[in-house]
């Protein structure tokens, strides 16, 4: 027995007025992408290094000595990207890991003089696209924008994590 495919007229479409390209979380995740694969080209240029590794590089940078656990929390990675992204990096000589001496099991990142190095180059190349994206808008454009992706972050967490709002209070 065959199954012949429906025609698009046989098919009732149940949200006709739903439009992928203007759901806003689509929109912010499309916008998301295209920076970044910018940046991954500039950080790949100029350094050899990925996105994840860059973000680890400056969480680790920027705080000194933090846990994976840690700069997955901050980067909003998941523990697997940070894994290899940190992997990686001490295999290039970027990172040291070492064991945490407060947990056994635990391990520390922390820059080496590579890292460091690598990490003080790429400010620049970061400071540098965010003006290239800031000049397609006007300054107050920017500004809001900026408050806006505040609030709308802090907005999320309170719809995800609703229980925090209220111990908050």
């Amino acid at each position: 027995m065959s199954t012949k495919p429906a025609s698009r007229d046989s098919i009732e479409l149940a949200n006709d007025d739903f439009k992928l390209e203007d759901f806003l979380p689509f929109r912010l995740s499309v916008a998301a992408s295209s920076v970044s694969r910018l940046m991954a080209r500039r950080l790949t240029d100029a350094h050899g290094i990925s996105i994840a590794e860059w973000r680890v590089l400056t969480m680790v940078g920027r705080y000194g000595t933090l846990s994976p656990s840690v700069v997955g929390e901050r980067t909003a990675m998941d523990k697997v990207k940070v894994s290899r992204a940190a992997a990686s990096l001490v295999a290039r000589g970027m990172i040291k890991q070492s064991q945490d001496p407060a947990d056994g099991r635990g391990r520390l990142l922390r820059l080496t003089r590579k890292g460091a190095n690598v990490f003080q180059g790429s400010i620049p190349l970061a400071h540098d696209l965010e003006s290239e994206l800031a000049n397609g808008l006007s300054r107050g454009e920017w500004t809001a924008l900026q408050k806006a992706l505040a609030r709308l972050g802090a907005h999320v967490q309170a719809i995800d994590e609703p229980d925090a709002l209220e111990a908050a209070d």
